[in-house]
């Protein structure tokens, strides 16, 4: 066998070795987004960023750190799978109060279930001087 091959045959080997050890360390996640009382919110813009990550796994050229998304009818967000770790998950809709939040995800799958509010009351300095 040439020197060629056999490296070939080395790198294929330590690649099959090495793809169990990334895989354990990713994590798929689906995003629920509804409002109080249950009904799903289509069309929310749906942005996941990392805090904090296991591995510094490579998606394509370079390594992805955020993701902008919409959920769908069903009010969900698939996100590809990702390394474990610390996200961040933001999301806005139209009439619902923003929503923030860090997540620490282990596990294999994750279903993140996110209920927005309606807005809060807005007050300014000018309505206390009409009740004068």
């Amino acid at each position: 066998m040439s020197d060629n091959k056999r490296m070939k045959k080395s790198v294929v080997t330590l690649l099959l070795a090495i793809t169990p050890i990334f895989a354990n360390d990713l994590t798929k996640i689906e995003i629920h987004v509804a409002n109080q009382v249950g009904h799903p919110i289509d069309n929310a813009s749906v942005v996941v960023k990392f805090v904090e990550r296991r591995s510094a796994v490579k998606f394509g050229a370079k390594i992805r750190k955020e993701w902008d998304l919409k959920t769908s009818q069903e009010g969900v967000v698939k996100i590809p799978p990702i390394p474990k770790g610390s996200i961040l998950i933001q999301v806005r809709a139209d009439n619902y109060q923003t929503f923030g939040e860090t997540f620490k995800i282990d596990e294999d799958e994750k279903i993140v279930e996110i209920k927005l509010k309606p807005p809060q009351a807005q007050y300014s300095a000018h309505d206390k001087d009409k009740d004068k």
